[in-house]
Parts: structure tokens; sequence; C-alpha cells
């Protein structure tokens, strides 16, 4: 997730500043992510409002998530069980955090 540090979820109301700070973080965790996992594709996107699906209502955040060919949701279930890879927060703190400092 990408965050800004002012509490909004009014997209509009963040300033020039602001904007530009967020988006810059934006393509430093997309470059981080496409380094350290190697996905064949992302999903970038902002949900703004309840109807618009977003879980954190009152402050606007972008979500980024690695894909790969052939799964099909963040967690899809097959025949034989989940598809996904389990690894702990820490294990891919310690991959992304080095690209960020």
């Amino acid at each position: 997730m990408v965050i800004p540090h002012r509490h909004t979820a009014d997209f509009s109301t963040l300033s020039k500043v602001e904007f530009l700070e967020i988006h810059d973080l934006l393509l430093r965790a997309h470059n981080a992510l496409l380094k350290s996992f190697d996905p064949q594709g992302l999903n970038i996107g902002m949900n703004l409002g309840r109807a618009a699906g977003a879980g954190i209502v009152d402050h606007l955040h972008y979500h980024l998530v690695p894909r790969w060919n052939g799964d099909t949701n963040f967690m899809p279930i097959g025949l034989a069980g989940p598809k996904s890879l389990v690894k702990t927060l820490s294990k891919h703190n310690q991959k992304l955090l080095p690209l960020f400092v």
C-alpha cells in the first residue's frame, strides 16, 4: 500500500506536493516489487469510497499487487487447493526494505 501522510479520503484535496510525493513513492514501490518478485504484471489501484470497495473509507491509499500468468485472483483456489505461496511479512520486509533506503 502507498498512503499519503495527511489523513484524507478526498483525492482532489491533495496538494501538488502531496500528489507528487505519493506518486513518487508509488513508482518506487512499483520498481521494488518488479525487482524483488519478478512478476509478470502488477495491479495498481485506488478504491475511493465504500461503494467503490474502499476497506479504509476515511484514508485514501493505493494498492500494488504483483501478478503472474495463471493467477486469477489475489489467492486463487484450484482443485488441488490454494495456489498462493505463503511467506512471512518479515521475509518480504527483508527483501523490500533495502530498495527504499
